[in-house]
């Protein structure tokens, strides 16, 4: 009988497993209730005032379709959603503001010498509309659940839209990068102290699984300028003139944050320029010690070598003493020449 190799039925994961959370918000203050995304929206317009706020995470392209067909979200803006490693931007689709941010976050290590991984990213995207916002979060540290109720615990600020959430989520993710930078910086100090120690045991690997971890770090704070200093601007009405000073304040952060990770760039490439020098001086002391050595051998080998000619008229052939007045010569001429390589410091 034929085996059938059909393969399963594919079942469908509802949009539900995705949502994180949905609330609605009016004058500030959380509506009670659970929602779905289409009461949600629609319970909001119904009122004409408040706004919308869905959490997602990592959601596939046929679950978040129905919610892009409800709040009127991009085709292309979603596929960047749905498939993340995006650069940081900021970009505008018929009344829709949709902005990618890089998260990070620090990996705690035992020695930054012994470690693989420094600094770890993710993503969080932002729908931002009239009276929504969508956030759709890739990578586990990049949760916003107590950001969430740290909004909900002032009223007053919700009250002034939705482009106050998305502010919130830019100026939690700049403090991030403030917080990943300065442990960054003791790994950068415990680095360059054992660079500059005597004896140290660096390799240039380290340094540059170092240049490679702040190379990171910097794909998420450098291109989010661009972005950020837009918001500070004019760009769209969808940011109030109220919030636009707020984000004014994290460009400042910001601008910080980018000047600490340059200044590491600058000071990981002087390190691996040092660890390399340290290298060539240790394999130049390593080849002088072998020098000095095979010249030293090369004494026995050359006497060895004459006397195992088979010829009648050797020195001192026939003489009893010979072969011990040899031994004496080879290791008199070894100790001097050992004598002279010590004191030029090759040995």
């Amino acid at each position: 009988m034929a085996r059938d190799t059909a393969r399963p039925p594919r079942i469908p994961v509802p949009m539900s497993a995705y949502v994180i959370d949905c609330g609605v918000y009016v004058d500030g203050r959380r509506l009670p209730g659970r929602w779905t995304h289409t009461r949600a929206v629609a319970e909001v317009r119904r009122r004409g005032e408040g706004f919308v706020w869905i959490g997602l995470f990592e959601p596939k392209a046929e679950q978040i379709g129905g919610l892009a067909a409800t709040f009127g979200l991009h085709e292309l803006a979603v596929e960047d959603a749905v498939h993340a490693h995006q650069r940081p931007k900021l970009e505008t689709y018929s009344g829709t503001l949709f902005m990618v941010l890089k998260t990070v976050s620090y990996v705690e290590h035992a020695a930054p010498t012994t470690t693989n991984e420094i600094v770890e990213s993710g993503e969080i995207m932002a729908f931002l509309g009239r009276d929504f916002i969508v956030t759709v979060r890739h990578g586990e540290h990049s949760a916003l659940k107590s950001l969430r109720a740290d909004l909900e615990a002032t009223p007053e600020r919700l009250a002034q839209g939705p482009a106050v959430v998305l502010h919130a989520i830019a100026d939690h993710v700049v403090d991030s990068y403030l917080e990943v930078t300065e442990a960054f910086e003791r790994d950068v100090d415990q680095v360059e102290s054992m660079v500059f120690a005597p004896n140290s045991q660096v390799g240039a690997e380290q340094m540059y699984l170092m240049k490679r971890e702040i190379l990171e770090l910097r794909r998420a704070v450098v291109p989010l300028t661009t972005p950020m200093r837009k918001l500070t601007e004019r760009y769209t009405p969808l940011v109030p003139d109220h919030v636009r000073s707020y984000f004014r304040d994290v460009d400042d952060h910001l601008s910080v944050v980018a000047e600490r990770v340059a200044s590491f760039d600058d000071l990981l490439t002087t390190l691996v320029d040092a660890t390399l020098a340290k290298i060539t001086l240790q394999q130049n002391g390593d080849m002088r010690k072998i020098t000095g050595w095979a010249a030293i051998i090369t004494v026995p080998t050359m006497v060895v070598g004459v006397y195992g000619m088979n010829f009648d008229f050797m020195p001192e052939l026939h003489w009893a003493f010979g072969y011990p007045a040899v031994i004496l010569a080879i290791l008199a001429v070894c100790v001097i020449l050992h004598r002279v390589f010590t004191r030029r410091g090759w040995l």
